[in-house]
């Protein structure tokens, strides 16, 4: 059974950075594609971005393409997501999720497994 575990959540103020990783176990991490989402309190579930399985093509959505990176290493079964110039907008729970042999997709459908989330706070 696939688990995915997020860490380096937290609080930061406006225009700083903070970096989410999301350890992946129990399955062959390059075949899956990896993506981060996002829930704000009240809002639904949003895509953020995604990454494909051999990390050569990524995909971000509007709200975040040109602040936030996505990357991965497959020797260490851990995808990341770089924040910078954070936004009050930002702050929400961040999610990370594996899809089985998906290039990279912004549908969370297409995702089979998900991580239990971790807390991102930016204030001003």
């Amino acid at each position: 059974q696939v688990q995915l575990v997020e860490s380096g959540g937290g609080s930061v103020q406006v225009g700083g950075s903070l970096r989410v990783s999301c350890e992946f176990s129990g399955r062959t991490f390059s075949s899956y594609a990896m993506g981060w989402f996002r829930q704000a309190p009240g809002k639904e579930r949003e895509f953020v971005a995604t990454v494909a399985r051999g990390g050569g093509m990524t995909d971000y959505s509007d709200s975040v393409k040109g602040r936030f990176t996505i990357s991965r290493n497959n020797a260490r079964n851990t995808v990341y997501l770089q924040m910078n110039s954070l936004k009050p907008d930002d702050t929400a729970v961040y999610y990370c999720a594996a899809a089985f042999e998906h290039t990279t997709t912004s549908s969370a459908d297409d995702y089979d497994y998900w991580g239990q989330g971790t807390q991102v706070t930016v204030s001003s």
